[in-house]
């Protein structure tokens, strides 16, 4: 018997989470460690928990995420598009709650370079008249 696992790939800013998703019983794994143990607040256990919460899917999925690069709020943004877009590989019918909840759409702000004859990206060096 083979077993059906999902695979999706989220991004936010830098960050990079390939997530993928098998019948269980919600078990969420990040980086080879359960998830009390990898995310350290409540809200961005919440955040990860979203897309599931919102297409009644809590419990019902385990789920096995790498993420590396940025940040701790990025990772949890990677993760939670990843997740997201694992589902509408399972479902496609999810397809329109996601979208109205804006978890489709990849938030692709990153900072911007810093420019030569400047101080960073916008910021001028400082005018001296005399």
């Amino acid at each position: 018997m083979v077993e059906e696992r999902y695979y999706a790939t989220g991004k936010r800013k830098t960050s990079i989470a390939r997530v993928w998703m098998r019948l269980g019983d919600g078990n969420i794994i990040i980086n080879k460690k359960p998830i009390d143990e990898y995310l350290d607040t409540e809200i961005a256990k919440m955040i990860v928990a979203q897309p599931l919460e919102l297409t009644n899917t809590m419990g019902r999925y385990d789920i096995t995420a790498n993420v590396k690069g940025g940040g701790f709020s990025g990772q949890v943004g990677a993760i939670k598009h990843g997740i997201s877009r694992a589902l509408l590989k399972i479902d496609p019918k999810f397809r329109e709650t996601l979208r109205k909840a804006g978890f489709i759409t990849r938030d692709s702000r990153i900072k911007e370079r810093k420019k030569y004859g400047q101080r960073s990206a916008r910021a001028k060096f400082q005018y001296s008249k005399r």
